[in-house]
This record gives C-alpha cells, sequence and structure tokens, in this order.
C-alpha cells in the first residue's frame, strides 16, 4: 500500500488540483462499491468520487480496505478520505467532517423468498435476525429488538447476511434498501416485507480538522453533477427503478410563465393532433414537468431554428425541441440533464432494392434535416462514400424529396423515421442504428438557472416514478395511426377543423394589417405628393426600405432582431400585423401617390381657379377621382397581403399554410394536405375579389 502522511501533510494547505488523494472504502456494499467481472471496483460511490475528482483536477488512490477499516485509515492519517455507504451520525461528527449528504437512505427488512411465515416485525419475537456492523440497518434493528422480543447479530458484509437468512441460521435481515434491493435483483433468494424505514444520509468524510480543500472540493463537485444532472443519472445506472428522485420543488419557479420554443414538424417528439393540439414527447414531457414544479409554459411551435433564434433574441426562456447536445451548442446553451438517447438511421424508397448500404450512395445526393444529428453523420461519411449531402428543414419534406425521386435516401433520427414510416411516408429502413447523441432541454447561457434546475428535478422524478417511461412508449410503442380514416374525404373531414382555424387567423391578420396599411399609404402618399423635399424624403425613404427588402427578412427583424438590440418583445401576431402593415403600407403609398398624380393636373389649376385652397382641392376634386384609380390597385395589393400571411408560418403564427404544415408532420400525406390547402386560398381570395370587383363597379360607376 502506498498510504502517505507525508503526502497528506504536503497537501493539506495546497489546492486539490494535481494532487493525490488516498480513498478508503468498504470491500463489499453493493451497488455503492463493489468489484466488477474484471476485478475492478466500482459502484454508486466509486463513480461519485471518480467524477469528482475529475471535474476539479484531482487524482484518487481508491483503497478497498472494509467499513471498519477505512474508517481507521482515515483516523490512523493512512488515507485521506472514506467514502463507503457512510451514514452521516452525531458520533461520527466527533471524529470526521463530513461532506453534504450525498444520498438519503432507509431501512428495509428482507426474509427468504420462500418464507410467508413473516410479514411484520411481530412475526420476529424469539428468532434472530442479522445486519451490518456499523450500518443503518443495525442500529434500527437494534432500537425494536426488545419492543418486538428479537435477537440482533451483527456481521461484516452484506453476502454474509444473505447466506444467513436463505441458509435459515437467521430469520430476517435489516440493511439499507438500496443494498437490499440490488442483493435482491441479483438472485440472493429473499424478498422484502416491510416498508422503507426513514434512515440516515450518506456522506463522503475527512478526519476532523485536516483535509478541507478536499472535502470542499467534493462539495463542490457533487454541487455540479446534481445541477447538471449527472448525479441522478448514475444514481439510476446502479439503482434504476430504485433510485431516489431527485425532485424536490425548485425555488424561483413557482407561479411563474415560461416561454418554450419548439419544432413544428418533429414526431412523435412534438406535432399537432387532429384537434390541432401540439402533442408529442417533448410536449407531455414539459407539460408534466412544469405541473410538478409548479410553474406554467406557453409553448410556441416555431420551427427548430426559429426555436434557437427565439431563445437567443429573448423571445423565449427555454426550448425542448429533439435537440441534440453538442460542443458547439454548449457554447450558447445551458443544457438540462440528458432525457433522450437517440440514433441516426438510413431510408429509402420503399420499393427501392438499389440501395442497401452507404456504398451504394456513390455520386447520388441524400438529404437531412438542418441541425439534426443525421445531417452531422452523413456529413461526416458522404466523402468516404462519395456522396453529396442536401439539408432540409421539415422532416416532411426530406421524406418527400425521396419519394418523389429527388434525393436517393435520408438521414434522420430513428425514433422519428419509425414514426414517418409507420404513418406510410413510402420509406423503408436499410441500415442499422448508428450511435446518436442525447436530447437535452436548453436556455440561453447564464439565463434562467432556475428554470434549468426545476427541468433536471422534474425529469428526475418521472424517470424514477416510471411517467418518463411511460410517455416514450405511448409514442414510440404505439405511435398515432393520424385518425380514423386514411381516404381523402377522412383526411379532409378530420383536417378541416384545424384548417379553418387557420384561415380564420389569415384574415384577422389580412384585415388588421390592411387597416393600418391604408393609414400608412395615405399618410406617406401625400407627403409624397405635397410639394416639400423633406416631408418627400420621409415617405421615399420609408417606401425604398419595405419595397428593397424581403417579407421575410423584415419579418425576422421585428420578431427576433428588435428584441436582441431593444429588449422588446412581440407576440408572434403583433410582429406579423407589424411586418404586414409596414411592407404592404409601402406599397399602398405608391398606390396613392400614383393615383392622385394620375388625375388630369387640369383638375387641380380649375379648383383653385375657383377659390379652393389646396387641401379643399384635394378633398372635393382630386382624391375622389383618385380613388377611382386606385380601386383595383387597392384589390390586387388585398390579394398579395392575404397570400404573404403564409410567410409568418416561419414564426409559427398559427395561420392556414402553418396549419398545413402541422398535418402534414402528423400524416405526411403532403399531397392531398397541400391541394386542400390550395383550393382553400383560391376560393377565398376568387370569393373576396369577386366582392371587391363588385364594390370597384359600384365606385367607378
Amino acid at each position: 500500500m502506498t498510504f502517505g502522511v507525508s503526502a497528506l501533510q504536503a497537501h493539506a494547505e495546497g489546492p486539490v488540483e494535481g494532487q493525490t488523494f488516498v480513498i478508503a472504502t468498504d470491500t463489499t456494499f453493493a451497488p455503492f462499491e463493489f468489484r466488477d467481472a474484471s476485478g475492478d471496483m466500482t459502484g454508486i460511490d466509486m463513480d461519485l468520487i471518480r467524477e469528482i475528482a475529475q471535474r476539479k483536477g484531482f487524482n484518487v488512490d481508491i483503497q478497498a480496505l472494509g467499513f471498519d477499516a477505512a474508517l481507521q485509515a482515515v483516523t490512523s492519517g493512512q488515507a485521506d478520505g472514506v467514502i463507503a455507504g457512510m451514514s452521516i451520525t452525531d458520533a461520527r461528527k466527533e471524529v470526521f467532517d463530513f461532506s453534504a449528504p450525498y444520498f438519503s437512505s432507509g431501512v428495509q427488512m428482507a426474509v427468504r423468498a420462500d418464507d410467508s411465515s413473516i410479514t411484520s416485525y411481530e412475526d420476529l419475537r424469539g428468532k434472530t435476525v442479522v445486519a451490518k456492523t456499523g450500518a443503518e440497518g443495525l442500529s434500527f434493528a437494534q432500537s425494536i429488538a426488545d419492543q418486538y422480543g428479537f435477537t440482533v447479530k451483527a456481521l461484516g458484509s452484506a453476502d454474509t447476511m444473505y447466506a444467513e437468512v436463505a441458509s435459515g441460521n437467521a430469520a430476517a435481515v435489516f440493511d439499507d434498501y438500496p443494498v437490499l434491493a440490488y442483493g435482491i435483483a441479483q438472485g440472493n433468494g429473499l424478498k422484502v416485507v416491510t416498508p422503507k424505514e426513514q434512515g440516515s444520509s450518506y456522506g463522503f468524510a475527512v478526519l476532523k480538522g485536516s483535509n478541507a480543500e478536499l472535502l470542499q472540493a467534493f462539495n463542490e463537485g457533487l454541487s455540479e453533477m446534481k445541477a447538471d444532472g449527472s448525479y441522478h443519472a448514475l444514481l439510476t445506472k446502479y439503482l434504476g427503478s430504485n433510485a431516489p428522485a431527485d425532485d424536490a420543488q425548485v425555488e424561483g419557479v413557482q407561479g411563474k410563465t415560461f416561454v418554450i420554443a419548439t419544432d413544428t414538424t418533429f414526431a412523435p417528439f412534438e406535432y399537432r393532433n387532429e384537434s390541432g393540439e401540439m402533442t408529442g414527447i417533448d410536449i407531455d414531457l414539459i407539460n408534466e414537468i412544469a405541473r410538478r414544479q409548479g410553474f406554467s409554459v406557453d409553448i410556441r411551435a416555431l420551427g427548430f431554428d426559429a426555436a434557437l433564434q427565439a431563445v437567443t433574441s429573448g423571445q423565449a426562456d427555454g426550448v425542448i425541441a429533439g435537440m441534440s447536445i453538442t460542443d458547439a451548442r454548449k457554447e450558447v446553451f445551458d443544457f438540462s440533464a440528458p432525457y433522450f438517447d437517440s440514433g441516426v438511421q438510413m431510408a429509402v424508397r420503399a420499393d427501392d432494392d438499389t440501395i442497401t448500404s452507404y456504398e451504394d450512395l456513390s455520386g447520388k445526393t441524400v438529404v437531412a434535416k438542418t441541425g439534426a444529428e443525421g445531417l452531422t453523420f452523413a456529413q461526416s461519411i458522404a466523402d468516404q462514400y462519395g456522396f453529396t449531402v442536401k439539408a432540409l428543414d421539415k422532416a416532411d419534406t426530406m421524406y418527400s424529396e425521396v419519394a418523389t425521386g429527388n434525393a436517393a435516401a435520408v438521414f434522420d433520427d430513428y425514433p422519428v423515421l419509425a414514426y414517418g414510416i409507420n404513418q406510410g411516408n413510402g420509406l423503408k429502413i436499410v441500415t442499422p442504428k448508428e450511435q446518436g447523441s442525447s436530447y437535452g432541454f436548453a436556455v440561453l447561457k447564464g439565463s434562467n438557472p432556475e428554470l434549468l434546475q426545476a427541468f433536471n428535478a422534474g425529469l428526475s422524478g418521472m424517470q424514477t416514478d416510471g411517467t418518463y417511461q411511460a410517455i416514450i412508449d405511448k409514442y414510440l410503442k404505439a405511435p398515432d395511426a393520424g385518425g380514423s380514416s386514411q381516404s381523402f374525404w377522412g383526411l379532409l373531414v378530420q383536417s378541416m377543423p384545424a384548417l379553418l382555424k387557420g384561415l380564420l387567423l389569415t384574415l384577422a391578420a389580412t384585415a388588421l394589417s390592411l387597416v393600418f396599411a391604408s393609414v400608412l399609404g395615405v399618410v406617406f402618399g401625400f407627403l409624397k405628393v405635397s410639394g416639400n423635399k423633406i416631408l418627400q424624403s420621409i415617405a421615399s425613404v420609408y417606401v425604398d426600405i419595405f419595397r428593397g427588402t424581403p417579407l421575410l427578412v423584415q419579418a425576422f427583424f421585428f420578431y427576433f432582431g428588435l428584441p436582441t438590440a431593444l429588449g422588446i418583445k412581440l407576440d408572434v401576431l403583433t410582429a406579423g400585423v407589424i411586418t404586414l402593415s409596414l411592407n404592404a403600407g409601402a406599397y399602398m403609398t405608391e398606390i396613392v401617390r400614383g393615383g392622385i398624380q394620375s388625375v388630369d393636373t387640369g383638375q387641380m389649376e380649375a379648383a383653385r381657379s375657383l377659390g379652393l385652397n389646396w387641401m379643399q382641392s384635394m378633398r372635393k376634386i382630386i382624391v375622389p377621382q383618385a380613388v377611382k384609380i386606385m380601386t383595383p390597385s387597392f384589390i390586387n395589393q388585398f390579394v398579395i397581403t392575404l397570400k404573404d400571411t403564409s410567410l409568418l408560418a416561419v414564426l409559427g403564427f398559427a395561420e392556414l399554410t402553418y396549419q398545413g404544415q402541422q398535418i402534414i408532420a402528423r400524416n405526411f400525406r403532403s399531397f392531398e394536405v397541400w391541394l386542400i390547402v390550395g383550393a382553400m386560398y383560391f376560393i377565398v381570395i376568387s370569393a373576396l375579389t369577386k366582392l371587391s370587383n363588385r364594390i370597384d363597379r359600384r365606385i367607378n360607376k
């Protein structure tokens, strides 16, 4: 052994980074410390101290000595610290300094699996039970031994205790519940017969007054692991469903409403059901976590790229969108504990037998989703297999590219691909699953730490009580069949409520935009013909800006740019109406200007010669004639603005085009859905155009 008092003394006053500490532990206290099939020490305590050492930059020399010997090693200076599922007690605090508790234990009683004579403490009268020396189970058994009239025998290791009960030498064993559960799972022939009694907490310990830096480093590392969810993942690794939930209420989130951005089309993680409501794994997950932690969520389906922009611009507090945790994204976002381990597969058209492996892709084009794991993987092997990768932003678009023969194959996350094939997207999987990264919930780096902590706590509770697995099974084992009817008419009936809702929003946004655009058009139109160069310049700048930039860029500017630059948050309807109003107002300015200037200049001269001033001349002579000239152009602008509302779908505005995208994301029937959406636009625009023409004819009669 290389125990080092000298090393201990050398480190006493220095930082822990780069130092090596001797850590004593038990030999047989699975699942906290035990040897695996290779003879290496493993278990919760072992993984915990190694992970903390790695995070804080020190090394550990682990010595498995047995529980009592481990304590003696620390008190004698042979070891720097001890981690051995050690309960924090007042008596031990006299000798050791403890870390923050890292595990809350509890005691249960177990008997031989075929023994039905003992079901409670009352059945132990006159019998002998066993418990481990120095463990919580021994203290508890001794505390009730007189009350229930049994004898307690202390043993040094768990395997000996269990063998005593299995062989009939002892009636029952009292042990810490995770240790007992682990032993039963390993087939020790016992069964638990009592509920868990509240026990004390485990802590890492150093000799009192020594190694304060090591203790501080342990606490800091433990805190970091709890914050990022890796501590609970460690417990789940060894305890499975017996892992205690790290789901305490997080302060600072109760009663608040957080805006959560998500993708629009990433079934089965997020998509809209037949009623137009957002659903999927991510949606159920965030809603359940919000319920458990006492906050509300305002979920906005924006599309993947727009969702990330919404968080970086401050329009949203967090994003959950099947988002892979990558090093590059960690530069911008803080991620939760991983909530889903993904993987990538390749699919081709169902009737295509020419492509069965990556080697068959040479010279071809494949598609993958922007920002997704499938795109990263496809790009990583593109040169090796000689194919071209094309990035698209929606799953249904990717699948359509392959189904129509425009692309040879698609790379996508396996649950998304499987869901699409289940919905009849016409593809088939031809390669095994490639290992992918994990999905995480994210907030802007340095922002909303309490929301991230609440997400981790809620996720921990769901993973522990089985709610998380139930959600996963709900969507991956029995995906939605997409409705009761697969016929076109069935699809039409099923989709109509959502489409009509989208159409209503389309008309509302159009009407509001045209009202404001008309005001802007009249004001700036009159400025243009005012004859004042300053006023004319102001109007010209306005028209040049909004006619000289794409409408989509203007929409992004008002929804994402303004919040970033000025901290002004706009909801999607307000941002959309402002964009359409200013854009249409620029065109109406020119319509007003052109209409007024189309009136013969002699009309103005005649009016002025009759004694009317400029305003009277405009109001009584010029404008009435100009309106008749302008009406056809106004009608044309009305139709253009109505169609332009479809661009707001990229912001998550739930108008008609957006609703069509949502339906396709659910059932992948793009041809039929776009046919229906196109027909609805045509019918509405034709009807409104005919109405406008009748009004125009009446005005110009």
